[in-house]
Formats: C-alpha cells, sequence, structure tokens
C-alpha cells in the first residue's frame, strides 16, 4: 500500500519487498532475506544518524548507534575509536578460512548548517546492510573469506578553516577519514582486496561512479602598510597582489579543459581603505578529472599567483590544503552490482531496457553498456574515496533517491529533507543488497577476484600511478 504524504510516497513494508525471478543470481534470495530480518533495526538506526547531525571527527552519536547495532551480530569483532581517530570503527566477521577479504566503508558525518544533506546516513546504512548480508551467505554456506566493515570519519571534512595552514591530512581537521586510516593501516592490517561504498543523489542510478580529483590551497601575500594619500610610494599592497593573481585566474579559466574547476574567495582584504594593505590572502580550490590532470592545473593556477607578487612586490606565502584523488571504478566489480541491482527493481520499476530515459532516475535501471554506465556517473565532486580507488580496486554505485520538494540534488537543505524519509531508507537497502551481491560473487566466482585486480592495475597505468 501506497500513502501520499507531504508529496513523498511512503512504500509499506510489503510494498517494499523486491521481487526475486526465477533467473535471479543464485545468492540473492538469502542476500535478500538476511537484509530484510534487520531491516525494521536498521530503520531506527538510520533515523537516529539522519535526526542528530555531526560534523566531521565528532561523530559520537553516529559511532555509538553503529557499533552497538555490529555489537549486537552474531560472530562480528567491534573495535571502536579505531587506529587513533576517536570516530572511526571497525567490525570484522572471519570465516577462519582463507579466501577473498572484502570491506566496506560506512560514512556517518554531516554537513555544517544543512544536516544530512549529502545523506550520509543512507550510506552506513546500505554499507552496514551489506555487511551483514555477506558475512550471512559466507556462514550459511560454508564459504572462505572475511567481511571488513569500516566507520570512515570526516568524508566532508570540519568547520570551514580561515587558514589552511593547519589543515592536512596528518591532522583531524580538514576531512580525509579515510586517507587517514589508509595511512595508519587499516586496510593493510586486514589483508583487504577491495573495498565497496555507495552514494544517494537524485541523477539515474549507476555503478560507475567517477569523481574528481581535489586540491583546496591558501594564498597569502605579504606586502608593506603605508599611509594610502600620504605616501603611498612607500608601501607594497598585498590586497592587489591577491586581486591580480584572482584575475588571472579568471582570464586563465578561458582556457582550461572540461572538467577544470577553479573556484575562490578573499579572506583577508586589508585593513581600511587609506592604508596601503600589508596583508591578504584567499582560499581556493582547484578540481580536474584526473590526479594527472589536476598536477597540470595546479601549476598554471600557481603561475597566476606569482604573477601577483611579480606586479606588485609583495611576498607571496601558498598552502596546500585538503586533497582528494579522483575515484577511479571497477569494471568487473560494477558488472556484478549492476546485475544484482537491476533483479531487484520493483515489477513497476525500470523499463526492461537500459537505454530508456521516460522512467524516473530512482527507477532507473543500470545500463549494461559500461561506458554508457560511466558516462552516467561522471561527478564534478569530489570524495576520499578516490583515495581509496587508488589504493584498491573500489565501486562506489550512485543511486537515485526522490527528491524534496524543490527537486535538489545533495549539498542542499532539500535533500536532507530526502535523505531522511523512509523511501530513501528503502532504496538504500536495495543498495545494500546489490553491494552484498557484487561481494558474493567475488567470494564465489572462480577468478572473479583475479579479474577484478587485474582491471585495478590496468585503471592505475592509465591514471598514470
Amino acid at each position: 500500500m501506497q500513502v501520499d504524504v507531504d508529496d513523498f510516497v511512503l512504500v509499506s513494508h510489503e510494498d517494499a519487498m523486491p521481487t526475486v525471478s526465477q533467473s535471479a543470481p543464485r545468492y540473492l534470495p538469502e542476500i535478500n532475506d538476511a537484509i530484510e530480518r534487520i531491516s525494521e533495526t536498521l530503520w531506527e538506526v538510520n533515523k537516529k544518524i539522519h535526526d542528530n547531525p555531526e560534523l566531521g571527527y565528532e561523530e559520537f552519536i553516529a559511532h555509538d548507534t553503529l557499533t552497538s547495532f555490529m555489537k549486537n551480530m552474531d560472530g562480528w569483532k567491534v573495535t571502536p575509536s579505531a587506529y587513533g581517530l576517536k570516530t572511526a570503527w571497525t567490525a570484522v566477521w572471519d570465516s577462519g578460512k582463507k579466501g577473498p577479504v572484502i570491506s566496506f566503508n560506512c560514512e556517518m558525518d554531516a554537513l555544517e548548517g544543512i544536516g544530512h544533506a549529502c545523506g550520509h546516513n543512507l550510506i552506513a546504512t546500505a554499507s552496514v546492510s551489506a555487511a551483514v548480508a555477506t558475512a550471512q551467505v559466507v556462514k550459511t554456506n560454508s564459504l572462505a573469506g572475511k567481511v571488513v566493515l569500516i566507520g570512515t570519519p570526516a568524508e566532508e571534512g570540519t568547520k570551514p578553516q580561515s587558514s589552511l595552514s593547519t589543515v592536512t591530512t596528518n591532522s583531524t581537521t580538514g576531512g580525509g577519514g579515510k586517507i587517514k586510516l589508509l595511512q595508519a593501516g587499516a586496510y593493510k592490517d586486514h589483508q583487504v582486496d577491495l573495498n565497496l561504498l555507495s552514494h544517494p543523489g537524485i541523477t539515474r542510478n549507476h555503478a560507475l561512479t567517477r569523481t574528481s580529483a581535489y586540491t583546496a590551497l591558501r594564498v597569502e601575500y605579504f606586502g608593506r602598510a603605508a599611509h594610502a594619500a600620504a605616501s603611498p610610494w612607500l608601501g607594497i599592497n598585498a590586497l592587489d597582489a591577491l586581486i591580480t593573481a584572482y584575475n588571472a585566474v579568471s582570464v586563465l579559466r578561458q582556457q582550461t579543459m572540461p572538467g577544470d574547476v577553479i573556484q575562490g574567495h578573499i579572506t583577508d582584504g586589508g585593513a581600511r581603505p587609506n592604508i596601503i594593505h600589508a596583508y591578504a590572502a584567499g582560499n581556493f580550490v582547484v578540481r580536474a578529472n584526473t590526479q594527472a590532470r589536476l598536477g597540470e592545473l595546479l601549476k598554471r593556477v600557481d603561475t597566476c599567483f606569482k604573477a601577483g607578487a611579480t606586479a606588485t612586490g609583495a611576498r607571496r606565502k601558498y598552502t596546500i590544503g585538503m586533497a582528494y584523488a579522483d575515484h577511479v571504478p571497477n569494471r568487473p566489480l560494477g558488472a556484478a552490482y549492476a546485475r544484482y541491482f537491476n533483479a531487484l527493481l520493483l515489477p513497476e520499476e525500470g523499463s526492461g531496457s537500459s537505454s530508456s530515459s521516460s522512467s524516473s532516475p530512482w527507477e532507473s535501471e543500470i545500463p549494461v553498456d559500461q561506458d554508457l554506465d560511466e558516462m552516467l556517473g561522471r561527478s564534478g565532486a569530489s570524495t576520499d574515496q578516490g583515495d581509496i580507488s587508488y589504493a584498491m580496486p573500489s565501486l562506489m554505485p550512485g543511486f537515485a533517491i526522490v527528491p524534496g520538494p524543490e527537486g535538489n540534488g545533495p549539498h542542499s537543505p532539500d535533500f536532507e529533507q530526502a535523505s531522511g524519509t523512509r523511501d530513501a531508507f528503502a532504496k538504500a537497502l536495495r543498495v545494500g543488497k546489490a553491494l552484498a551481491g557484487a561481494a558474493v560473487d567475488v567470494l564465489t566466482i572462480e577468478g572473479l577476484l583475479g579479474e577484478v585486480k587485474l582491471a585495478w592495475k590496468k585503471s592505475m597505468e592509465e591514471e598514470g600511478a
């Protein structure tokens, strides 16, 4: 039964149960049952995280809620406050038999002022449900392997900084929780073979997500103060240096490539108009489709900053802040995920054809054509899951939820409202089932892990990593 409430459709438990066809993947019924058994308890977990948004490295409610849930799952070894991060955690289920090691990342943090407007409560729901279901299938079928669930703080970052001088990947500011966990050995310690995650949005469902490489930086100019009317020739104008650099960046944009993005704002513009400004500063963000292209673009941006100093005589200071790699999706994992996801669509969802454009995004099948799928999954956003994809095979499928009244996507109050609905939760569970399916395929199909790793190695060579 479906009921319209405030422009959202509430779907009953019976309606949300997916139809599993006779041609569905072998382990899908087991996965489906494992997740449905915990769905009501998971709804309370999802709702508590959504209704209590916390910033990066401050996800204490989410940490306690998720670790408590996992401690109640049979056979899981849970470690709170793991790897020197108070809100990171791990949960491990080990069959005791040597086999593939599947890891899932679990994001938790929210955005300042607009809560879970990126849907990390849904990401947590999908990852937790997938991990639990994968472990259950391993146990029931006496499979070999290990499942590792990692609570990863601060994907979004912490409160905005007026200065980037303290924002580095070695501090608990500025985001990059997965990078810190990589550096601390969280994945290496468990000999992880691959990693799975997901992300909600309002675009069409897809398996292969490509994000942008990203670097935050701060430029500061140091001049010399003087009276702006009586003796301006004695001064060196730091604000003129910054404005010259800012304008040079604006001109550079005319010659940048598709996918190149340069954004900035002036944080310090001088003391008062009758003083030649001795200090000026601004924060900038530079993005590109790949790490290699980002390196080239940063050199050109720095040339603009040098021009400001050269033109005015001011001294320039250049500080690199947070940096994320682009996410490189693994195609063999994407094919496995798409097979399960499409099998889970409700009968009225999808079109029966991956090329249909008439269905709503949240009802869309994932294209079998992986070139088309990857095109649908291209995003200008950035995430520290990108750094995971350079360290091991990674999949981060995107899934559509019904948008809020304004039709806005992530990082908007409208999406925060949408991410808290029961319908969005049901869609996250569906993603969890498909993620578990991809994991189970790796555990059960001979040679698939080797194919996954070979594809990853090839993609890293293509990226120049």
